[in-house]
């Protein structure tokens, strides 16, 4: 399970999508009438190429990963590094720390995540573990605040992280809180490779597992993802009562069993988890 975060991030984010995959042709799906911008959805999926695994790349690897040609791929490229947010030494290129400003962009609209971090500080504090909030995207739960304790995973998390939803404790959550037309959804896409022994592969088990979690209000995941990893999760609610995202409590299976972690962090998470939510019904839009 070495470097699962990155290989995650990989497998959901840098995969063609239909409407890169024949450059002159975008799908329909993916093009919703003239307000398609295609030359702008191909400069990101240029960026979202580079990843842990492929930091840098040639024009020919960012061409084969994008399903752009190398003449498309050039001229994204030049106009990403003349733009700041890639360098390149004439055979490749990499990601600048400009790059960041993307991201930073969002976190900054979104103040909550400022505010929250002293009561996910305190709840870290007080159970000795570390502790994050994240969003869901797609397939995926991002994470938008980490709080540290303790280096849980092989691979180190943090915000902008992105992790499988459906074998992660606030991916459960996130799940839970969809309609069910979008939950089948997501289900009839999600991938059917197992990371661990433990991991819930048949659509009934992930089914059934998130059903308990729409009835008992969190999720507990017991090394699904990567074995050792034991978290639990609870959702964050907003002036509508939709789940919009989630927080959570990570720690090592041989140091919190499942039944220690329902026993002692549960209650304090759902404390914590109503106090965020407060902050998400009060906080200025």
């Amino acid at each position: 399970m070495n470097g699962i975060a990155q290989k995650s991030a990989v497998e959901t984010t840098s995969g063609k999508t239909p409407s890169l995959e024949t450059e002159g042709q975008p799908s329909t799906e993916n093009k919703p009438g003239d307000s398609y911008v295609q030359s702008f959805a191909r400069g990101l999926e240029v960026i979202r190429s580079f990843s842990a695994d492929a930091p840098s790349q040639t024009l020919s690897e960012v061409a084969s990963r994008t399903g752009l040609t190398r003449a498309g791929a050039r001229r994204i490229l030049l106009t990403l590094q003349t733009l700041g947010y890639v360098e390149g030494d004439g055979k490749y290129f990499a990601l600048t720390p400009r790059i960041l400003d993307l991201g930073f962009a969002y976190l900054s609209s979104q103040p909550l995540w400022n505010l929250a971090t002293p009561l996910m500080e305190t709840l870290a504090e007080s159970v000795q573990e570390s502790c994050s909030a994240g969003v869901l995207d797609g397939l995926d739960i991002v994470y938008v605040a980490r709080v540290h304790t303790h280096k849980i995973m092989s691979t180190n998390l943090g915000v902008g992280s992105r992790l499988p939803a459906f074998w992660t404790s606030m991916g459960r959550v996130l799940l839970a809180g969809l309609s069910d037309d979008r939950l089948q959804a997501l289900m009839a896409t999600r991938p059917r490779e197992a990371f661990t022994r433990y991991t819930l592969m048949e659509d009934g088990a992930l089914l059934q597992a998130i059903a308990q979690v729409r009835s008992q209000g969190w999720a507990l995941i017991n090394q699904e993802l990567e074995e050792g990893l034991i978290s639990v999760a609870a959702p964050l609610f907003n002036a509508q009562g939709q789940v919009v995202a989630a927080i959570n409590v990570s720690g090592q299976a041989n140091r919190t069993n499942a039944e220690e972690m329902q026993a002692r962090i549960v209650p304090p998470l759902l404390r914590t988890a109503q106090g965020v939510s407060q902050l998400l019904r009060t906080a200025r839009r």
